[in-house]
């Protein structure tokens, strides 16, 4: 019997299934002919709802107003023709994403409110109290909402990241490899300790040090591809690159 998957490993293979930007998830998941548009739908949602609730939670809202908010901006997404009009206009996907949210907010507080969670809407599971348990987690300074936006944004293209890196690992029969030479992914190079990645990998320090290089170098290739994802053409590539290592490193 085949054992469950992780959610992280079940987002992996559901991203496989379709074309390789999220634009392309869009323009399915809009598609309401499209037999896959309700999976690529749930697959955006489950991918980055946590940025957004995080967003909202910094605006002053109680955790259930919070989840009623996510939960129902999810839902007009596909009702309202927000993915229509995103398609068209394309563009970087998280910027998309946040004015969208916006509006929203501004436009629609009010009614969302007064509606019953999922009540008569097309249901997004989202994992409410997993979502407050990292949210409590969050520090407690003067971060904006924005700025919450923008860092939980790149730690979600970095979690993707390493699910795929991890994945591939795992069908090469290399997931011991991957978990042990995972935490020097950003080490200075002088810092990392060769002889004793060597032994305990049962290889040479040379074969250890073509692993960690093999490993940084696939995961820098897997970074800038899930980056790719989230824009629209090429040219925007470099920026959206700089930007997320920057929100990374709290610049």
């Amino acid at each position: 019997m085949s054992q469950p998957r992780e959610p992280s490993e079940e987002i992996h293979a559901s991203s496989s299934r379709f074309s390789t930007t999220h634009w392309s998830l869009v323009l399915t998941a809009q598609d309401k002919s499209s037999p896959t548009s309700a999976e690529a739908m749930e697959l955006l949602c489950r991918i980055y709802w946590y940025p957004l609730y995080a967003y909202v939670r910094r605006q002053g809202h109680h955790s259930h107003d919070a989840q009623d908010l996510t939960q129902e901006f999810f839902s007009r997404l596909l009702e309202k023709g927000y993915l229509h009009a995103a398609a068209s206009e394309k563009g970087r996907f998280r910027t998309f994403l946040l004015v969208a949210l916006q509006r929203f907010l501004a436009n629609e507080w009010d009614r969302a409110r007064a509606l019953k969670r999922g009540g008569g809407r097309p249901h997004v599971p989202l994992d409410a109290a997993a979502a407050e348990s990292r949210y409590q987690t969050e520090p407690a300074d003067s971060m904006t909402p924005e700025r919450i936006f923008e860092r939980r944004w790149a730690v979600t293209v970095l979690e993707q990241t390493l699910i795929r890196l991890r994945a591939e690992y795992e069908r090469l029969q290399r997931l011991p490899e991957f978990e042990r030479l995972k935490e020097f992914l950003t080490a200075e190079r002088g810092t990392i300790p060769y002889g004793e990645v060597a032994a305990a990998l049962g290889v040479s320090a040379g074969a250890a040090r073509a692993a960690v290089h093999r490993l940084r170098k696939r995961f820098r290739e897997l970074f800038r591809e899930q980056v790719a994802q989230t824009v629209s053409n090429s040219d925007e590539l470099e920026d959206e690159l700089r930007y997320v290592v920057a929100a990374l490193s709290g610049g």
